[in-house]
């Protein structure tokens, strides 16, 4: 196997580079192995020889597999519910949020590294600090969404979780379904018609000050 990014081997002796640098190329390599091969079924050798650098300066940076897997998941899922909040936060136009929040989950799975199958279809999903961490995608998007139906119609907070969580379910539903159909709906038109139609569910709650 090749080296992954500027880690290649010297002699026979890794690359010396910086701490936060040889962290990204180990966290790299891990992704692809575990995308490819599942938590399972990859191994520490594999993620070494995939970085090109022995197992010692792999275990200098993360003590085992599974603490590799769960940097993976935080990078990923932060990741996810920043988008969300940047939909949120990136306009005013509540159409355009929808659609934002909806592109954020396509974007997501439609992304060439596969990370999504980390997140979505972990073969980890009962270990509890994996299902913590998926469940933190859901709860930090919920979250960014419910603050703004709260802020935008004045409803209550179990109301617009409620509403959000929708959002939410049909966003990541339909994007996984995309994706496992084959694209069969070009992308950008996939989107549209899952922002269309949950902005046609949203947009019958008014905004404070105006009437119903």
């Amino acid at each position: 196997m090749t080296a992954v990014g500027n880690g290649a081997q010297t002699a026979g002796r890794p690359t010396r580079m910086p701490r936060s640098a040889r962290r990204k190329q180990l966290l790299a390599a891990a992704q692809e192995v575990f995308v490819a091969q599942g938590y399972h079924a990859a191994a520490m050798d594999d993620i070494a020889e995939r970085a090109g650098v022995s197992k010692p300066v792999l275990y200098q940076h993360f003590p085992g597999k599974m603490e590799l897997y769960l940097a993976l998941l935080d990078t990923h899922c932060d990741a996810i519910v920043a988008k969300v909040h940047d939909a949120m936060r990136g306009t005013t136009d509540n159409k355009e949020r929808v659609s934002a929040s909806v592109r954020a989950y396509f974007d997501f799975v439609d992304h060439e590294s596969e990370a999504f199958r980390l997140v979505f279809e972990s073969d980890l999903r009962n270990d509890p600090a994996v299902r913590q961490r998926v469940e933190r995608v859901e709860q930090g998007a919920i979250a960014a969404i419910t603050d703004t139906i709260i802020s935008d119609t004045g409803v209550s907070r179990a109301h617009a979780e409620l509403l959000a969580s929708g959002l939410v379910g049909a966003a990541e539903t339909a994007a996984q379904f995309w994706l496992a159909s084959g694209r069969q709906v070009p992308k950008a038109e996939a989107e549209a018609l899952v922002a269309a139609l949950s902005w046609r569910g949203i947009a019958s709650f008014p905004l404070q000050g105006e009437s119903a």
